[in-house]
């Protein structure tokens, strides 16, 4: 077996790993509320830093892995991850939750984000770049979703610091996997990436990764696609992170469902998107990603319309088939924007689409934000859910504008190179 599947294997792990905290913001707003009665506005402002860090961290953590290697950055980050999670189980303030849910776990989990995928697979990988991003992705957010129903229990039975202390060691346990397994380039230890025939060029680095980063958003910012592909991200941030990954559980809550049966849709959404993330994967290595991202974001916007009605105290036919579309095609369009990027922007692809990610997850923290304000003011969350309808047909237009710019050439370094 080629090392590059082994190196994704530890990849799909770790990602699944640093997602169990991710998971925890849906089933720890209650017992948060019911024991410090902080608003949910006060907690979903929380759940907005770590959103917003998430995204922000991801490209200088891809040009921090490109300076220093994969390895050593998932290492010290699954580490940060554990300590905001387990330090959450001593907080008394609300500043605290800040700033151990938003900031540590928001940092690390960020130097783990997406960016981690594209970094991943434009180095491990040229045949087959499709479909492994489409698995890692898959990992990565089917496994936040598949830690709910374990943690809702926890919590319930034995309290929410119990919960965050399993997500603490669940990142721990991981460690060792990463610094046993993962490396950094094929050509380091003597091979070609998969499918290569003849060994990847390495970025000639000579500043440091902020810079680096820095750079990169320069110079891909003067492109249209640029901000296309960012302002679509965006709004698919605020329509699953934020919106539906934040505020589901307690939406279900208001209308009579309980807590862990709430959690089990949720994550049911995860088990969904695996199959539609990697078929993703598979279009994207077949079709113009241009095209598939309009249809993603324009049926993710039919079915956000009808989520509203679809709420009861107990789970209806209704619910289950908007969680079974719904879940293939939660994260579908990580795939092709990570092709996209690497399409318009060469060896820098993956740094851009941190950006890009960035803004994805920007988006998140205002949905996860806004719809906690909506609900404070109006009593319910309906208003949130056909906003998230209009803006998805919105990214639709975003993206199969990019149709009408012809194929650009890669950014000719050394405009995107240090």
């Amino acid at each position: 077996m080629h090392r590059a599947w082994w190196v994704a294997a530890v990849t799909f792990v770790a990602l699944v790993g640093a997602a169990g905290f991710r998971a925890t913001p849906g089933v720890l707003m209650n017992p948060l509320h019911a024991e410090f009665g902080w608003s949910m506005g006060t907690i979903s402002a929380a759940v907005s830093v770590n959103l917003a860090l998430y995204g922000l961290t991801s490209p200088f953590a891809a040009a921090l892995m490109e300076r220093f290697g994969i390895r050593r950055v998932v290492s010290v980050a699954l580490l940060v991850v554990a300590a905001g999670s387990g330090l959450t189980v001593f907080m008394t303030a609300s500043w605290e939750l800040i700033l151990c849910w938003g900031v540590l776990v928001g940092l690390g989990t960020g130097s783990m984000a997406l960016a981690f995928v594209a970094t991943v697979t434009s180095a491990w990988f040229v045949k087959h770049r499709g479909i492994v991003t489409g698995v890692l992705t898959a990992g990565g957010a089917a496994g936040q979703l598949v830690f709910l129903p374990a943690l809702a229990s926890i919590a319930d039975s034995v309290g929410w610091r119990i919960a965050a202390l399993t997500v603490a060691a669940a990142a721990l346990v991981v460690v060792p996997l990463v610094a046993w397994l993962l490396r950094d380039r094929p050509e380091d230890i003597g091979l070609l990436a998969y499918g290569a025939t003849k060994p990847q060029p390495r970025p000639v680095i000579t500043v440091s990764a902020g810079r680096r980063a820095i750079q990169v958003l320069a110079s891909a910012a003067r492109t249209r696609n640029f901000w296309l592909l960012a302002a679509g991200f965006a709004i698919c941030g605020a329509t699953t992170n934020g919106l539906v990954g934040t505020h589901f559980i307690p939406a279900a809550m208001d209308h009579g469902m309980g807590e862990t049966a709430a959690a089990s849709l949720l994550a049911l959404v995860g088990v969904f998107d695996i199959a539609g993330t990697i078929f993703s994967g598979w279009l994207t290595d077949r079709l113009d990603s241009r095209v598939l991202l309009g249809a993603y974001y324009g049926l993710r916007g039919l079915s956000l319309f009808a989520l509203p009605s679809l709420f009861a105290g107990t789970t209806q036919p209704s619910m289950l088939v908007f969680i079974v579309f719904y879940g293939l095609d939660w994260v579908a369009t990580v795939p092709p924007t990570v092709a996209l990027c690497r399409r318009y922007y060469g060896t820098a692809g993956p740094i851009v689409f941190g950006w890009v990610f960035a803004s994805h997850q920007v988006g998140a923290a205002f949905a996860a934000v806004a719809a906690g304000i909506v609900r404070d003011q109006l009593g319910n969350y309906d208003l949130a859910w056909y906003i998230a309808g209009l803006l998805s047909c919105a990214a639709a237009a975003l993206s199969l504008l990019m149709l009408a710019t012809r194929r650009r050439a890669a950014t000719p370094e050394p405009a995107m190179a240090a």
